[in-house]
């Protein structure tokens, strides 16, 4: 059953409130804080050195392997998650170093835009 005018102005106008504000989410930078490479794989580590605590814990049936592995592995990720210390997020350069466009020059659409369009093109009939 097709949609009626109103409920497809209200489809679109939800689709395009949705797409604004997942993209604010997407693209807010992070309270000044970056992630440390180092910390990551440290934690990842410890995460499978946890993985492997527990798989012995359990298969030698001593309870305390098992409870340490899960809390390595507890601490791993939360080493992999946590800031490196002093570390600030770079801030984003929008256009890099191409050089600004002329005035005259329509901005490039993205991805999403385009196909949106097209999404809109194809059920308008065109």
């Amino acid at each position: 059953m097709p949609l009626s005018e109103q409920e497809q102005r209200l489809l679109d106008e939800m689709e395009r409130h949705l797409m604004h504000t997942d993209a604010d989410v997407v693209s807010a930078p992070r309270e000044g804080q970056a992630l440390s490479y180092r910390n990551i794989v440290y934690g990842a580590l410890l995460v499978l050195l946890g993985l492997g605590g527990i798989i012995a814990g359990v298969s030698t049936g001593i309870i305390a392997i098992g409870v340490i592995g899960f809390l390595a592995m507890v601490g791993g990720v939360v080493l992999a998650v946590t800031p490196a210390r002093g570390a600030v997020a770079r801030p984003r350069r929008e256009g890099g170093t191409k050089k600004p466009k002329a005035p005259s020059e329509a901005p490039a659409s993205s991805f999403m835009d385009r196909m949106n369009d097209r999404w809109d093109r194809r059920h308008d009939g065109h």
